[in-house]
């Protein structure tokens, strides 16, 4: 972790703890002039200054590293780059704002988010009045999910409270991860008075499940795996039995609509569900102990690969932290449809994401995990791990649905990965250089390249022709 200028974090940290320069400098063990210049960033932050603070305090100390400056100047960068005056912001104006001012560099961002929304709303809206005139139906608008997928990104994709409940809720019940759907069927049925049967052939190939409250019967289909059908159980136990957290979790959330605070709602129910029937504890001992072997782990607790990326993407819990990682899914055509983060990676809203990126190739070779050191162009490096997956929930001629999962880390944890073993972590050649997105990218060279970076001028000429295309005149 290198050192970093961010003064103003530690004073609002002080301040929200409610401490005197003098009381933080005693808990640290340095002097009141030492914490005067840190935060007056005369003085950097180092590193035996933050293991002490979150050795005192128990904070994350991603909240005072030039990791976290990072990713909110990558965020800027995007905001910004999406306007007409992208051209007049230089990435180092950038950089000092998300260094000096973070709460203010954080309020363009959440702006420009609710710019993209408004803009986006008022094109739909716009497709929707073509359309009744034409009549044909108009195209929803994404701005709920956006939202929803911003708010686990803000969280870091941990949420504690649900967390903490869910892993009593395991050993209360004494779970088993052999017998997990039949546990939580009875659990379901001896604690709630509802009863776990199959959907009838009509619908279990159209509907995971189906709950009628009148009746109290859970109807879920029989074409689930033992490890989804569990995943079903739990997500409507995290309906009923923790009702009251969910929703104070979505009314503390600063949500547009009834659409946003009902997707909000089924992804915290979902989130519920990924840490029953992984339950934090034993799931990071056991993470630690096979070395974040993804298949492994799926064996052990019976669950597909993609279940058990997106739970290590989960581990934060202040004092018993795992790997950061960053978890993604896409689909053959670029899409994004899952992208959650515990660490500073960021890829672009604007332009797409970087077709050199590992994730995309393991469509080339479906089933098999594939590695790649790649590196940012900031300098930062990462480790990242992508494997296909495939679901069809029928018999032969059902159609099926195949998504790269990809999991990456900082470089600097990469030791502590299995698929680690055999790489040259400290070999710059063996770096892939990828980037953001081609719109805000600022690499030279790169043959790969769709779009100029935006605010970058071109080189036009007419007297020559360069393999590299849209190259720069800078």
């Amino acid at each position: 972790m290198r050192k970093a200028k961010v003064g103003l974090r530690l004073r609002r940290f002080r301040e929200e703890q409610g401490l005197t320069q003098a009381a933080l400098a005693t808990a640290l063990g340095i002097s009141t002039s030492y914490v005067n210049q840190m935060e007056s960033n005369q003085r950097p932050i180092t590193g035996p200054v933050l293991l002490r603070l979150a050795e005192v305090y128990d904070v994350d100390v991603q909240r005072f590293s030039a990791s976290e400056s990072d990713r909110l100047t990558a965020q800027l960068r995007d905001a910004l780059a999406d306007t007409a005056h992208a051209d007049r912001v230089s990435d180092g104006e950038a950089r000092e704002l998300a260094e000096s001012m973070p709460g203010l560099a954080q309020y363009v961002v959440d702006l420009h988010r609710r710019y993209q929304h408004m803009v986006e709303r008022n094109a739909a809206m716009s497709a929707e009045l073509d359309s009744a005139s034409s009549g044909r139906d108009g195209a929803g608008s994404p701005t709920a999910h956006e939202e929803v997928r911003d708010l686990f990104y803000a969280k870091r994709n941990h949420v504690a409270a649900l967390d903490e409940a869910a892993e009593r809720m395991y050993e209360e019940a004494a779970l088993d991860p052999g017998s997990l759907a039949e546990g939580l069927a009875r659990l379901l049925h001896d604690r709630y008075g509802t009863v776990v049967v199959d959907l009838e052939a009509g619908e279990a190939n159209r509907v995971k499940r189906r709950f009628d409250p009148d009746a109290r019967v859970l109807r879920v289909s029989p074409l689930l795996s033992p490890g989804q059908r569990a995943f079903q159980l739990a997500t409507h136990l995290a309906l009923v039995a923790c009702d009251d957290l969910i929703r104070s979790e979505v009314e503390a959330a600063d949500l547009s609509g009834d659409e946003a605070r009902g997707l909000a709602r089924i992804g915290l129910a979902n989130y519920f569900a990924g840490a029953l029937i992984l339950p934090y504890g034993p799931f990071l001992r056991a993470a630690e102990e096979l070395r974040y072997d993804i298949d492994l782990l799926g064996r052990r607790f019976r669950v597909g690969f993609e279940t058990v990326a997106h739970r290590l993407s989960t581990l934060q819990r202040p004092g018993a932290r795992g790997v950061p990682f960053f978890f993604v899914r896409v689909d053959r055509a670029g899409n994004i449809s899952k992208r959650q983060s515990a660490t500073d990676f960021h890829f672009s809203r604007v332009g797409g994401t970087c077709p050199l990126w590992d994730v995309y190739e393991a469509f080339a070779s479906p089933g098999q995990i594939r590695t790649q050191l790649a590196q940012m162009p900031d300098g930062r490096s990462y480790l990242w791990v992508a494997r296909t997956v495939t679901r069809r929930y029928g018999g032969f001629g059902t159609p099926a649905k195949t998504f790269a999962i990809g999991l990456g880390c900082d470089l600097h944890h990469a030791h502590r990965l299995v698929y680690a073993d055999g790489l040259d972590l400290a070999n710059p050649a063996m770096l892939t250089p990828i980037g953001p997105g081609c719109k805000v990218c600022d690499r030279k060279g790169c043959p790969q390249r769709a779009f100029p970076a935006i605010g970058a001028p071109l080189e036009v000429t007419d007297r020559q022709s360069r393999f590299t295309p849209y190259p720069s005149a800078s």
